[in-house]
């Protein structure tokens, strides 16, 4: 088949592709359309129809004249309380998007240590509108920032200053967002049992204490702002407005377990559009969904005990879901990155699973996840001291 011919089969609102090489005919949706049927079976929706194209509940959806890219505006009597995690939320990844395999170092890969071009057993990280990163570097105390395009050096933005507990230090930090309200970091320092907030103005030297006496691991927030935090040792995931100490339980919280109202080794979070919190459950080897005000849970991914099978996963961390509701792991115990659509029995691999490694296309232990608002994939490859960019083909 030729994409000459009806468009290689791939539908309406759809681009056929042809390899020179085998003749293999590729689709993908147009700008501002989504695909809502299969990899082989091509169906391309207005985005904008689709869970109103990722731009929330208070906002219209329509499509920019030129680009047909999607675009959200507020609608009347509502003021623009754009996603705090930034357009991240809007970005909708085609059903069959792939990736190159071979990833290129974007912060760190120098060894282990403490210089501006390294990384020592880094965790989470966040990218904003820029592509700018923001990692959390647990070994060395502090948060780095490396700005798109400058791959030698990063910045220190939060901490630096030693491990202890003063106001402008951290103790081993896990997780790291950015509150675009207030243009600043919102951290989980776990050694010191605390949240803090940085603001990203230059000539910054400490911080503030938001949440103490926390057990926090991964942080999340929502469109209205409220900070979720998953406590570790409780086995629990806590939301707070911003203010508040004391937070409400929207998981987990019934003791560690591996019952739909137990999590065993909760670590990094993400929460969706309609506050749905989403939990990698990592000692019960499952990702875990909590529709807002549940009182148990429902497996989204894994739960088949750890294993390397497509139905299982070993130790997930970084966590990511899109607007379809397709959920990425950073499945870290089998060096690679899957993807498990709604409703799917099995995952399949979109990065790694070749084996623990120091390769392009190998992970050494791979701990955070992140999209940028292209679809291009960010990992932390902790123990290569190094995070890797896996651009969307």
């Amino acid at each position: 088949g030729s994409c000459s011919r009806n468009n290689g089969g791939c539908g309406k609102n759809a681009l056929c592709s042809e390899n020179r090489k085998t003749s293999a005919i590729k689709c993908t949706c147009k700008t501002g359309y989504t695909n809502t049927g299969s990899a082989v079976h091509f169906v391309c929706k207005d985005s904008c129809t689709i869970k109103n194209g990722g731009c929330g509940p208070r906002a219209a959806c329509s499509h920019h004249a030129k680009t047909n890219a999607v675009r959200c505006t507020k609608k009347a009597g509502h003021t623009n309380t754009r996603p705090a995690s930034g357009d991240i939320r809007t970005v909708n990844i085609p059903a069959n998007a792939e990736w190159s395999q071979n990833g290129g170092t974007i912060a760190g890969g120098n060894g282990r240590w403490s210089g501006t071009n390294q990384l020592v057993y880094s965790h989470g990280l966040f990218v904003d509108d820029n592509q700018t990163v923001v990692i959390a570097d647990y070994g060395n105390c502090r948060i780095v920032q490396w700005k798109n395009g400058d791959t030698t050096n990063g910045q220190v933005v939060a901490g630096g200053n030693g491990q202890g507990n003063g106001l402008n230090q951290l103790s081993v930090s896990t997780d790291v967002l950015i509150d675009k309200e207030t243009d600043s970091l919102i951290i989980c320092d776990a050694g010191n049992g605390r949240v803090v907030r940085w603001s990203r103005r230059s000539g910054t030297t400490q911080g503030e204490v938001l949440i103490d006496t926390i057990g926090c691991f991964g942080l999340a927030m929502d469109e209205q702002r409220y900070l979720y935090v998953s406590v570790y040792g409780k086995n629990e995931v806590r939301r707070y407005k911003l203010g508040d100490n004391i937070g409400t339980l929207v998981a987990g919280g019934s003791g560690q377990g591996a019952e739909l109202n137990q999590l065993n080794g909760p670590t990094y979070l993400f929460v969706d559009q309609q506050q749905n919190v989403y939990v990698s459950d990592s000692s019960n080897h499952r990702v875990m969904k909590w529709k807002k005000g549940a009182k148990e849970g429902i497996v989204v991914a894994g739960g088949q005990g750890a294993g390397s099978a497509l139905t299982q996963l070993n130790g997930p961390y970084g966590l990511f879901v899109d607007t379809l509701g397709t959920v990425y792991v950073a499945d870290q115990g089998n060096q690679r990155v899957i993807r498990w659509t709604q409703g799917a029995k099995q995952s399949t691999v979109i990065v790694g699973g070749n084996g623990q490694g120091a390769g392009a296309n190998q992970f050494n232990y791979p701990v955070g996840l992140s999209f940028d608002r292209h679809g291009n994939l960010y990992v932390v490859d902790r123990d290569n001291e190094r995070v890797q960019r896996f651009f969307i083909k």
